[in-house]
C-alpha cells in the first residue's frame, strides 16, 4: 500500500490557478495576491505560496516587487513541452518507492512521458561501459538517475543530454540534483545508540555509497564511532555484494562470532530482510538487536513495534524533479542541487544494548 499524498491548500490553489490560466481567463498579467485572496476566500500567504509555485514551474514570470506577475503560459497550452524522461533506478525494488511513484505521476501530469529502462543500475553492475551501451539504446530526451556512484554520475555529467541525480554521490559535479540531508540525523542515531550502551554497530549500505571509498555519510558514521573510543573496521561498514545472497552472506558473517547489537540499514527492504534473518536466529528486536533504517517507507506505519528511521518529506524532492523538467523543456540550463531536511524518528526498534553489548 502506497502512502497517500493529499495536496496542501497552496498546492490546490496552484492547481486551480493553473487551470484558469490554461482556460484563458486572464490576459497577459496575473491578478494580484489581494484580489485572488478575496476572490477565493483564503489567506494571502497561501496565495503567495501558490503563485511562487507557478512561477517556479515557468507558468508565471515575476516582474519585481509590487508588480503583477506576467503570464508566460499561453491559453490552452500545457506548462511544459513533452519530453521522454528515462528514470534509471538503483534496483527493481525502487519502482515501488513512494517518491518514485509520485515523480512518475507528476511528470506525466506535466505532459511528459516518464519511463523505466529495462535494466536498473544494480542489474548493470553500476558499470559505466555497460550503462553507456544501454543509454545508447534508449530513446530519451533527459534522464533521472537514482542513487548512482560518483563514477556513473561523472559519466552522465559529460553527456550532451540533461540529467538530474536523485540521491547518489553528486557533490562537486555540474549536474542538477535532489537528495535529503541525512548527516544531522545520522549523528543523532549514532549518538543515541552509543548512549544506550551499544559498541558493536554495523552500517549496511549499498555499494555505490561504499566504493571505491566510503561517502560522506559513511565516513561521518565511522568518525563518530572513533570519537567515542570505538575501534572501526569493515565490521562497522561491511563490504557485500548488492544482491539477496550477498546481503544474507554479510549478515551470516557478522553474526558468526561477535554479533552486532545494532544494525543500521540504508533501505527499507534491507530492514525487512534483516528482521526475518534475526527472527530465524531467535533474536529479538530491540532486546537483542536494535534496528534503524536510514530511509522511510510507508509500510513502516503497519509495523509494531514502530520502526526507528530517518524521515524526510518527499514533496520538495518531487517538486524539484518536476521543476527541473519544466526548466529544461523550456530550454533553460538547470544544474541546481537541492537538499531536503531530514530527522531521526526513534521508534520501537531501538533500545538499550544487551548486557555485554
Amino acid at each position: 500500500m502506497n502512502e497517500k499524498h493529499f495536496l496542501s491548500i497552496a498546492e490546490q490553489v496552484a492547481e486551480h490557478l493553473r487551470e484558469e490560466i490554461i482556460s484563458g481567463r486572464w490576459g497577459e498579467l496575473m491578478p494580484g495576491k489581494n484580489h485572488l485572496a478575496e476572490e477565493l476566500g483564503i489567506n494571502k500567504k497561501t496565495v503567495v505560496v501558490a503563485l511562487n509555485q507557478l512561477e517556479q514551474e515557468g507558468v508565471l514570470e515575476g516582474q519585481g516587487a509590487g508588480r503583477r506577475r506576467r503570464i508566460v503560459l499561453a491559453p490552452g497550452k500545457k506548462a511544459e513541452a513533452t519530453m521522454k524522461i528515462a528514470i534509471l533506478i538503483y534496483n527493481t525494488h525502487a519502482k515501488q518507492l513512494d517518491y518514485i511513484i509520485k515523480i512518475q505521476h507528476r511528470l506525466a501530469r506535466a505532459g511528459h512521458h516518464a519511463f523505466f529502462p529495462d535494466q536498473s543500475l544494480t542489474e548493470l553492475g553500476m558499470n559505466v561501459p555497460r550503462i553507456q551501451r544501454m543509454v545508447k539504446t534508449v530513446d530519451a530526451d533527459a534522464w533521472v538517475v537514482c542513487s548512482a556512484s560518483s563514477e556513473v554520475l561523472h559519466w552522465f555529467s559529460e553527456q550532451p543530454f540533461p540529467m538530474l541525480a536523485l540521491f547518489g554521490r553528486l557533490s562537486g559535479l555540474p549536474i542538477a540534483g535532489a537528495k535529503p540531508d541525512k548527516i544531522g540525523p545520522l549523528e543523532d542515531v549514532t549518538r543515541q545508540l552509543i548512549g544506550l550502551g551499544h559498541r558493536r554497530i554495523s552500517l549496511l549500505t549499498q555499494s555505490a555509497r561504499r566504493l571505491p571509498e566510503p561517502g560522506l555519510f559513511e565516513r561521518l558514521f565511522l568518525e563518530k564511532l572513533k570519537s567515542h573510543g570505538i575501534h572501526t573496521s569493515t565490521y562497522n561498514l561491511p563490504n557485500w555484494d548488492d544482491s539477496t545472497e550477498g546481503f544474507h552472506k554479510a549478515l551470516d558473517t557478522l553474526f558468526t562470532t561477535t554479533p552486532p547489537t545494532a544494525l543500521i540499514l540504508d533501505q527499507a527492504h534491507l530492514l525487512f530482510a534483516a528482521q526475518q534473518f534475526l527472527q530465524s536466529r531467535g533474536l529479538r528486536v530491540p532486546q537483542d538487536v536494535s534496528l534503524i533504517c536510514t530511509d522511510y517507507d510507508p509500510h513502516f506505519s503497519w509495523s509494531s513495534p514502530s520502526i526507528a528511521h530517518i524521515h524526510w518529506d518527499s514533496r520538495p524532492v518531487v517538486r524539484r524533479v518536476v521543476n527541473w523538467a519544466t526548466n529544461i523543456s523550456r530550454g533553460k540550463k538547470d544544474i541546481r542541487q537541492n537538499r531536503t531536511p531530514a530527522e531521526f524518528i526513534a521508534g520501537g526498534t531501538i533500545g538499550p544494548a544487551p548486557e555485554g553489548g
